[in-house]
């Protein structure tokens, strides 16, 4: 049903008094996308990806991989677009040998080195406002100090100054980043990466209580919360060496994703030395092994016993299985976009 001539009306003015796209239709609202980080089991408990226009929050302990899935985020989207620049603000140190060993052409990553927080806040501000780039990564906020905190003395308190800032900057960011929705406007992601603390006198019945430093309003901020944890170790045996450590299973949780459903879980082996013995380069992700066990968790291969099928193709054991799809780049293809497809519920929804 069409909207009535006093609507229209009333839409007009407000466009005119604030500005074209202020108000509109919501059928001629259109979705930005995600920006996908290459990482199978995460991108598919994401919802294809970080989503465009909105801030993300990656949380994790030391060591935990939080940069490093910035950095293949940064990587996978620069090698699908030529034009793809990315602004990193980095209140630590930018390791430029790290960034390039996960694939990412330093040649279009704009470094701003600052901690001062209001720097920072003012600079992926500007940025977001410029239209220039596609994707804000702040590493970390943690290291940032408000000026009013610089000032005091060491045994001075400032401990809700970075808070407000923060929910200040939330405030002020929407308007740059809530992109007009109907305009063809070139969209920015954003990302700023966090690190657990624990919750003095809180309680937990699941072990020590976890808080992340800069208040409680960027919670409702965030589109999407991530927490990347490290699992396990990964080894590889080396004869006459014993064995040596090569990666670790990164383990990520949604803790907010208004995507989708959030509250799901994934995990990726992921190498940070050279593992010749198991296939495995510096930086890399073992996507094969992710397709395999989500295409067995949607049904695309179906398990039965020892056999794992797909499609016309059979295989005997997990091993025989994962050999053939490391092998053949066609099938991990195929495989990928089934298991893309029956993960997203969109999908399912046209279809019914």
């Amino acid at each position: 049903m069409a909207l009535s001539e006093d609507a229209i009306a009333l839409m007009n003015k407000i466009n005119k008094q604030f500005g074209p796209g202020s108000v509109m239709v919501a059928s001629d609202i259109r979705s930005a996308g995600q920006l996908p980080s290459s990482i199978t089991s995460l991108d598919l408990i994401l919802g294809g990806g970080f989503p465009r226009n909105q801030w993300s929050e990656v949380i994790g302990m030391e060591g935990s991989g939080k940069t490093t899935v910035c950095h293949k985020t940064v990587a996978h989207n620069q090698n699908q677009s030529p034009d793809f620049t990315t602004l990193w603000i980095a209140a630590e140190a930018y390791d430029v040998e790290q960034a390039a060993m996960l694939g990412v052409d330093v040649d279009r990553v704009i470094v701003h080195a600052t901690n001062r927080m209001e720097e920072a806040f003012q600079v992926a501000i500007d940025a977001a406002e410029a239209r220039t780039v596609d994707l804000i990564i702040l590493d970390s906020y943690p290291a940032l100090v408000p000026d009013g905190e610089a000032e005091k003395d060491m045994d001075e308190a400032s401990m809700t100054l970075g808070a407000r800032l923060f929910g200040k900057f939330f405030r002020k960011i929407g308007k740059e980043t809530g992109r007009s929705m109907a305009a063809n406007d070139r969209p920015v992601t954003g990302i700023i990466i966090n690190q657990w603390r624990e919750k003095v006198g809180g309680f937990s019945p699941a072990g020590t209580p976890k808080t992340t430093p800069g208040g409680l309003a960027k919670n409702f901020a965030y589109y999407c919360r991530l927490e990347v944890a490290r699992a396990e170790w990964l080894d590889e045996a080396r004869p006459g060496k014993g064995k040596a450590r090569v990666g670790q299973v990164m383990k990520f949780k949604t803790l907010k994703n208004k995507q989708i459903a959030g509250q799901k879980s994934s995990q990726s082996d992921y190498y940070f030395e050279d593992a010749p013995n198991l296939g495995f380069r510096a930086g890399e992700f073992d996507a094969f092994k992710d397709v395999f066990l989500w295409a067995i968790h949607y049904d695309v291969i179906e398990r039965r016993g020892a056999y794992y099928n797909f499609g016309e193709t059979r295989w005997k054991g997990k091993d025989e299985a994962l050999a053939a799809i490391r092998e053949d780049v066609d099938l991990m293809h195929s495989l990928t976009e089934e298991v893309m497809r029956a993960a997203d519920p969109r999908q399912h929804q046209e279809a019914a």
